[in-house]
């Protein structure tokens, strides 16, 4: 794991769900020109998974413990066991002796961050939600700054409104590839439907139990690892993942998604409508309502709760949207679009000196 490279060393961190990692792809092409990376992340996780098919990458596996969001004796053991993992990733983050960090957030960061505070190593991390999470509420009192997707995020003067790290692939989709992989027989509005990183159960099941209401439109369905339903409609295309997402973006006229800011960021800044059914508080902190609701106000989007979720509510939904596409995308232009990626490669630059 040590280090011969004539290019300084950065360490990357950040996992759990695709939210905590594809924004740090977003910025491995730029820096990984400048850069040895080393990515710290769970073993057997998404991050590891994702992170492993960048060959110029070094992955290297760190302990993590996660704070459950209800009441458990498991949490009280959480202060041991992270002191036990930091003193661990400090001795990684010796060897490895990086000249910056960055840290997306998630649980995994934790012990990076803190290691690396302890070390004087300086950090830089990202938050991609309307609210910040609790990982990195923590990991704010310790880095010198913290980028922010929001500009109503950016509070104090630790805070830098940025935008979201955008991968270059989500601006190059192909249409015609999609077109060709789908197979549609008749020319209907395209809808694409997928749930976030894990996929999502609920909106899966509705759209199998309600796909004889779908008849006025083509829908792709991308339902996540394990399921995967075997019905066949000439309507409809069901894939478990798609590694090119970017070419379904570019082929659809609406997304139906969940309100992830990764996903959501994306779509903005291709100028792509949304109908978004944000995770419920019972499954969340409710992040994904508060982004939701942003987009609504912004004009850029429509939303639907989980718990309004309803065939005849949905179908309206979608041709209001569909009616009103140019409304959506005249709002979405006066987004603000200078390059996230840009801002922080920049901050990583001057810190890393």
């Amino acid at each position: 794991m040590e280090n011969n490279n004539t290019k300084k060393i950065l360490v990357m961190t950040g996992g759990g769900t695709g939210g905590h990692i594809i924004p740090n792809i977003a910025l491995i092409p730029e820096l990984s020109k400048q850069y040895k990376i080393f990515y710290l992340g769970n073993k057997n996780s998404m991050e590891q998974n994702l992170i492993s098919k960048f060959e110029n990458i070094v992955f290297v596996e760190i302990p993590a413990v996660k704070f459950v969001r209800k009441f458990t004796l498991k949490n009280f053991l959480i202060p041991f066991k992270f002191i036990k993992n930091k003193n661990i990733v400090k001795k990684i983050l010796k060897q490895i002796n990086p000249s910056v960090i960055f840290a997306k957030g998630g649980f995994v960061s934790l012990p990076v961050v803190y290691a690396g505070k302890e070390l004087g190593v300086p950090i830089l991390a990202h938050e991609s939600d309307y609210s910040m999470g609790l990982a990195n509420k923590l990991i704010l009192k310790k880095c010198r700054f913290m980028f922010t997707s929001f500009r109503d995020t950016c509070v104090g003067n630790k805070c830098i409104y940025s935008g979201s790290p955008i991968r270059d692939v989500v601006l190059k989709g192909n249409k015609n590839i999609a077109k060709k992989i789908c197979g549609f027989k008749e020319n209907l509005p395209i809808i694409l439907i997928f749930g976030g990183s894990l996929g999502s159960k609920i909106i899966n099941q509705f759209i199998f139990d309600n796909l004889n209401k779908f008849n006025d439109f083509n829908l792709i369905h991308i339902v996540g690892k394990n399921n995967i339903n075997n019905i066949k409609q000439d309507n409809y295309f069901q894939i478990e993942f798609a590694d090119n997402i970017f070419d379904f973006f570019a082929y659809c006229d609406l997304v139906i998604c969940r309100a992830g800011s990764n996903s959501i960021f994306e779509l903005l800044t291709i100028k792509k409508p949304m109908l978004l059914i944000p995770l419920s508080k019972k499954q969340s902190r409710g992040d994904q309502i508060e982004n939701a609701m942003v987009f609504k106000k912004e004009g850029y989007a429509q939303i639907i709760e989980e718990k309004d979720l309803e065939i005849d509510l949905l179908i309206n939904k979608i041709n209001n949207v569909l009616k009103n596409k140019d409304f959506y995308i005249k709002n979405m232009n006066k987004y603000n679009t200078k390059s996230a990626n840009k801002i922080i490669v920049e901050y990583i630059n001057n810190y890393s000196n």
